[in-house]
């Protein structure tokens, strides 16, 4: 498995679109008052800094990602959509959140507690800066269309890509607005897999039902949509089986859920709406997240 198979030559003008979306979106509804949107905190497992979690956790779900083919919020419409390579990584994520909530979470509590959040905390780039919010958000809305331009003239959208990334975009930014308007909060898939975790150890309690479902529900809801999205326009749901294995498809589901609650959020709940928020700790959990997926598609060939 190359670092750039074909089957992700859209995904970086797909993924640029929707952060231009989205930080405008998560901009106007911040300044409307529509809902009270909080940047992410740092994650902390008390190795080397502040934001060693961010930093672990990103190389972890990067690596994670390379090896499943997925990520935490896509393993899902994989699931909906029949592919097989998907059910094995969906087993390895919710193996992934059992083991976080028994082993690493508890630790991370720990830390929490030992070393708290200070008064008056700096979690976004421009208060870090000391610049004003609008001039990140603008460099920031630069940046993106400067990538969107580039692999316009400079790539093409390949055969495996069913939909224009542009609409792609703004399809994941509506689904960003109704999280907003119905639910009070941005989009986030990892903490399903949590979720899954205190479900599993409660069941030795005797509890046969989670007590925190909200994200399943939502995720269970996103499986659903890309399985009638597949039945109603049938040529959606034709994709190409990826080449990966059942044992690399379940090792990487496990390595990206503990990677994306060791940092705190995943590819949506950093990469779309902590992103968004001008998050330092997101910025620093996808900077890590990239590289570690990259490290991975080297160590692959």
């Amino acid at each position: 498995m190359s670092f750039a198979p074909s089957w992700r030559k859209p995904m970086v003008k797909t993924a640029t679109d929707v952060y231009t979306g989205n930080s405008s979106l998560v901009a106007a509804v911040q300044r409307t008052g529509i809902a009270n949107l909080h940047p992410r905190s740092y994650s902390s497992i008390g190795l080397f800094a502040r934001y060693d979690g961010n930093i672990v956790g990103g190389l972890l779900l990067g690596a994670g990602m390379m090896l499943a083919g997925a990520c935490p919020g896509t393993v899902l419409a994989q699931v909906g959509v029949g592919v097989r390579s998907g059910y094995y990584a969906l087993g390895g994520a919710a193996l992934g959140g059992i083991a976080f909530i028994r082993y690493i979470q508890p630790h991370m509590t720990s830390c929490a507690k030992q070393s708290p959040a200070p008064k008056g905390e700096i979690r976004t780039v421009h208060e870090g800066l000391g610049v004003p919010r609008s001039v990140v958000f603008l460099a920031f809305e630069a940046v993106c269309a400067s990538v969107i331009a580039a692999t316009a003239v400079y790539t093409t959208v390949g055969p495996e890509a069913k939909i224009s990334p542009i609409l792609g975009g703004l399809l994941i930014t509506s689904a960003q607005l109704i999280s907003v308007l119905l639910r009070g909060s941005l989009i986030g898939t990892s903490t399903s897999f949590e979720e899954i975790g205190h479900w599993f150890w409660d069941l030795f309690k005797g509890d046969l039902l989670p007590k925190k479902y909200t994200n399943l529900l939502f995720v269970a809801a996103m499986s659903a949509g890309a399985y009638l999205t597949s039945k109603v326009f049938p040529a959606l749901g034709e994709v190409s089986e990826l080449a990966v294995s059942p044992f690399s498809a379940t090792l990487g589901g496990f390595l990206m859920i503990i990677g994306a609650r060791m940092a705190g959020g995943c590819t949506s709940g950093h990469g779309l709406s902590g992103i968004s928020l001008l998050s330092i700790s997101s910025f620093l959990s996808i900077g890590a997240c990239f590289v570690g997926g990259g490290l991975m598609g080297l160590l692959l060939g």
